[in-house]
């Protein structure tokens, strides 16, 4: 049972009322209760039917972060592409400044907090299919569950105009006991068949790749990651819910995340941190070079071993720890990491992984480090800019946000991002999933071919189309 206090809230809406009359402007109202757990995908179905589009879900690896948001308090949205970081980010003040804020805990992830992310390149022409997400865009939800180290929290947030009155407090808790009973409705469930995988140009791909590294193999460029497609077809409209607890089951130790826009759901579990924020602490990682898992254990530390000495693969990490390393070295203090590289074990792949930390030097924002970040060899190449005009130039894949950072930042300046690799688009019945790899001067397109397909197994298997 979920019992929410209502008298703060209609508290807070008068006082907005009267600041938004005095500034003539909107103020927003943001309320922090402290309640009884509830099962995290539960309150995600729970917005099923009055939320449907205006949803997002956010799990971390260590399952001590998640956010749930429901319904749209406000949305920040841009296709400028030029300092579309710092444009984000001073909307995201500017609609925090003046708002009455009630949260008397002491932890991130409550309270106002954008949840949302920026396209791969802005630059690249748009396709139709990205055509509900903009270059940059995040929603501040109305309604937000958070569970922070087993603590649960419900947060409210409402805008407020000169125009409004008490009426407005009533709406709203209307709509928050249409939740709560949603909470006790069956799951929302229906079943859905694969019905064809239709990749998309893997011929031409593979052409693509081969003229990549001949083009390597000139000089001007160490590396570009080269992404491709394959779309589902379903026999009828996918479930979000399902793929969600099916990723749950799959992936856990991975970054879940699910962000709706105007009916599409770009959905998946990522094992990469892009990075984190929480007060003067930076934390980021080191992610590039990869191998399937193995069927035994034996087998598994085999192909372990294998990658951990593999000279491409090692070439390919050694990039991504260097230029994460100097980006952080711009905005920190301080810059630690371990000295030998480490093994990250998912599901179905193992990665070359190294963990970096950092002290923020004075002023330096979430978003700003992001900036700096996006994209990392992993998902770019090297040098950064020339890779990603390759990219943009022979690329026949509209990234949208895949390969791109997808998160949340609190009103405090704290917050997290994800690489979204390993991720896929929902269109009703169907679904694009991308995969890329990194292309250096030694790669084999057909070798290239097999490390996406390898990729492609995660969300896959969690819509139902493998097993493997």
């Amino acid at each position: 049972m979920v019992t929410i206090q209502e008298t703060e809230l209609k508290e807070g809406i008068l006082k907005a009322i009267e600041r938004a009359k005095a500034l003539s402007k909107p103020v927003l109202v943001s309320e922090v209760q402290e309640i009884n757990h509830i099962e995290p995908l539960t309150f995600f179905a729970a917005g099923h039917e009055p939320f449907l589009g205006e949803r997002f879900f956010w799990k971390d690896p260590a399952d001590e972060t998640f956010i749930i948001g429901l319904g749209i308090c406000k949305q920040i949205q841009s296709d400028q592409a030029a300092d579309r970081f710092f444009l984000v980010e001073e909307e995201w003040k500017n609609f925090i400044k003046d708002g009455i804020i009630n949260n008397p805990f002491h932890l991130n992830g409550i309270g106002p907090l954008m949840f949302g992310g920026f396209s791969f390149d802005p630059y690249k022409e748009k396709t139709k299919l990205w055509s509900k997400y903009s270059d940059s865009l995040f929603h501040i939800p109305k309604f937000m569950y958070s569970e922070i180290n087993g603590r649960s929290f419900f947060t409210t947030n409402i805008v407020c105009t000169q125009h409004d009155d008490l009426s407005l407090a009533e709406a709203v808790q209307k709509e928050r006991r249409t939740i709560f009973t949603a909470l006790a409705a069956d799951t929302y469930q229906e079943k859905y068949e694969l019905i064809n995988e239709d990749e998309i140009n893997p011929d031409q791909w593979k052409d693509t790749v081969a003229a990549v590294v001949n083009e390597l193999k000139q000089g001007e460029l160490n590396k570009v990651v080269l992404a491709r497609e394959t779309r589902l077809h379903f026999s009828q409209s996918i479930q979000l819910e399902q793929v969600l607890m099916n990723l749950f089951k799959l992936q856990r130790e991975s970054f879940i995340f699910a962000f709706e826009s105007n009916g599409d759901c770009f959905i998946g579990a990522s094992p990469e941190r892009l990075v984190k924020k929480s007060g003067s602490s930076f934390f980021t990682t080191c992610l590039a070079g990869s191998i399937a898992r193995g069927k035994t254990d034996e087998e598994d530390r085999v192909l372990g071993d294998t990658l951990l000495a593999d000279p491409k693969n090692i070439i390919e990490h050694e990039y991504v720890v260097r230029m994460i390393k100097a980006a952080m070295e711009e905005v920190c203090d301080e810059v630690t990491m371990p000295s030998k590289t480490q093994l990250l074990k998912t599901r179905d792949i193992q990665h070359l992984y190294t963990p970096v930390t950092g002290k923020a030097k004075k002023d330096t924002s979430l978003l700003l480090l992001v900036d700096r970040l996006h994209p990392t060899p992993a998902l770019g190449g090297l040098p950064k800019e020339k890779a990603v005009e390759k990219i943009r130039e022979v690329e026949e894949l509209d990234r949208g946000f895949y390969g791109a950072p997808l998160g949340w930042v609190d009103y405090k300046g704290n917050g997290e991002f994800a690489v979204s690799i390993r991720s896929g688009l929902i269109q009703g019945d169907e679904a694009s999933l991308f995969a890329g790899c990194g292309v250096v001067e030694d790669s084999n397109p057909e070798s290239e071919y097999v490390e996406t397909k390898i990729k492609f197994r995660p969300m896959l298997t969690a819509l139902g189309g493998s097993n493997q």
